[in-house]
């Protein structure tokens, strides 16, 4: 499935890939997922996501920011960890972070339980723990797509994942 064959009124989690190719325009997913962030916008198709995938989200489009700024074209991390001000100069990936529930996207916070909940997800289904966290969340409020990039979730029974093409 693709995010084109989501129906409108559907409710879908979306993957941190889906909102960083939303953010920092990805030549060939770019399109696809900024049209399904603007369906959420419009309140055609109901968006969800969590705390932790909204971190990896900041972490980066930082790292993209970081790269465009200074030029870097490898180690990012690496570069703003050995220099703290670096960080201190950025600010697009924050002005996206906020942007987020603004876009009508809905914020999942991950109570304790759920990290145990994932842990026992990740031996079950053989899921990394971050997706095992995006399956416990999704999960404990009832949802059943996830919009993805990920080819992981196509393992987990009874999840449908639309990909951006």
């Amino acid at each position: 499935m693709i995010l084109t064959d989501l129906a409108d009124g559907e409710s879908v989690f979306l993957d941190a890939n889906i909102l960083v190719y939303h953010f920092a325009p990805h030549p060939v997913l770019g399109q696809a997922c900024h049209e399904l962030v603007c369906r959420v916008e419009q309140q055609t198709v109901l968006g969800y996501t969590s705390t932790a995938v909204l971190s990896d989200v900041a972490h980066h489009l930082m790292t993209f920011e970081a790269a465009a700024v200074f030029g870097w074209t490898s180690k990012v991390v690496h570069h703003l960890r050995q220099d703290p001000s670096t960080v201190q100069q950025l600010s697009k990936f924050h002005q996206a972070i906020t942007e987020v529930p603004r876009l009508g996207i809905q914020i999942l916070t991950i109570p304790e339980a759920l990290v145990e909940t994932a842990a026992m997800l990740s031996r079950q289904i053989g899921l990394l723990s971050d997706d095992a966290l995006i399956l416990a969340v999704m999960q404990a409020h009832c949802l059943t797509r996830i919009a993805s990039n990920d080819a992981d979730f196509d393992r987990v029974p009874g999840l449908t994942r639309y990909a951006p093409v």
